[in-house]
């Protein structure tokens, strides 16, 4: 009858080393954690530092341009101030003028006193005293004559890809010396150089003079 309490503190002996190498690891895994806990800056200044948004480079009398796929000028944007941030890519321009080619088609010119372009370079928002400018241009062989064409709004948003140029503000629009008004906006392409306006529309049209023969 003693020898049983013997076998059981034996027992329990070799069990314990067996589960020496386990424990051991388990107090090193905590140790770890707890070491990089304490080193680990706290997490408001982590997310103030993630969303920081301040200009890593300002360029003045900036220009940024783009190439379409035969290797002409498709776009090209300048502003007196460029500032580019790096949290987003994003970036603010101060008088921004951007200018879309087409082919066999007079560029048009599109403005504002402030601007705003996304860092996918995708979408350029312009933003008070914003204008869409055509000018006339003589018929050719392939093109009819076009007379200079004015869009005057608050705001437009360009979309670059599209070759689209929109709002929802109200836009005065001079078309040689037609002048109309519409309440909604409207959405100008630059493929087809036409103007669709929107919402309650008013003005005068007038009859473009005939070309001496």
């Amino acid at each position: 009858m003693q020898l049983k309490p013997q076998r059981i503190k034996v027992s329990i002996g070799r069990t314990l080393l067996r589960l020496m190498p386990l424990i051991l690891m388990g107090a090193l895994t905590l140790m770890t954690f707890w070491l990089v806990q304490k080193n680990m800056p706290p997490e408001s200044s982590m997310l103030e530092r993630v969303r920081l948004h301040e200009p890593d480079y300002i360029i003045k009398d900036g220009t940024l341009s783009a190439l379409n796929e035969q290797g002409n000028t498709k776009y090209r944007i300048l502003g007196n101030k460029v500032t580019h941030y790096d949290d987003d890519a994003s970036i603010d321009i101060d008088a921004p003028r951007m200018r879309l080619f087409h082919p066999d088609k007079p560029p048009v010119t599109v403005k504002a006193d402030t601007g705003h372009l996304d860092g996918d370079l995708t979408i350029l928002e312009l933003i008070d005293n914003a204008s869409i400018f055509r000018p006339a241009q003589a018929a050719t062989a392939t093109e009819p004559a076009t007379l200079r064409m004015l869009a005057s709004s608050s705001y437009y948003k360009v979309l670059i890809n599209d070759d689209i140029v929109e709002t929802d503000r109200p836009i005065r629009l001079e078309q040689g010396m037609s002048i109309m008004h519409s309440s909604d906006g409207g959405t100008f392409n630059n493929i087809q150089q036409s103007m669709t306006l929107s919402g309650q529309v008013k003005g005068r049209i007038e009859r473009a003079p005939r070309s001496s023969q």
